[in-house]
């Protein structure tokens, strides 16, 4: 199994995304938004490396999980050991939410030169996408930090040829 390189993991959470979820943390970012609230994802070198396979093995205890999460960091700067995860994720049934600071826009051409870029995105279900605005900052907003970021349909989306939102993510602001 391939390795990632992870700032940390939570078991079960109710805030990244909708039922019970698996959230991994991933280390490295480049964004660096003012006002992020994982600062300490952002350099490259932290974390640490663990296979994907104790992730999942991770994940296979816990009977009650919706989804897995991906988060950040940036996840797509760790596109490949990532799609191989949300791949096993669906395989168990879970459903798979990635956050980036790079708009849907922006991935679709990132894809073009780095395909396990596009392997992650097709392997993600909702993608809450772009970066953190602190001046757009809500503490209303169900699953996002900043008024500007969108959960996005990737399925449909893709099938569309144009952003769609997902069903479930109300818009609070």
């Amino acid at each position: 199994m391939p390795e990632l390189r992870i700032s940390g993991i939570v078991r079960e959470s109710v805030v990244d995304g909708p039922g019970i979820r698996f959230v991994v943390f991933t280390q490295g970012c480049p964004h660096h938004c003012p006002g992020c609230h994982n600062p300490g994802t952002h350099p490259f070198d932290g974390g640490k490396l663990v296979e994907t396979g104790q992730i999942l093995a991770e994940v296979d205890k816990n009977p009650l999980l919706k989804g897995v999460t991906l988060s950040g960091g940036e996840p797509f700067c760790q596109p490949g050991p990532l799609a191989e995860l949300a791949r096993e994720a669906h395989r168990r049934g879970l459903d798979v939410i990635t956050y980036s600071g790079y708009t849907l826009e922006q991935l679709l051409e990132k894809e073009e030169e780095e395909p396990d870029a596009g392997a992650l995105l097709r392997e993600t279900d909702f993608l809450v996408d772009g970066r953190f605005l602190e001046a757009e900052k809500s503490l209303l907003l169900k699953f996002r930090g900043s008024k500007n970021q969108r959960i996005l349909d990737v399925k449909e989306s893709l099938a569309r040829g144009v952003p769609v939102e997902a069903l479930w993510a109300e818009r609070e602001e």
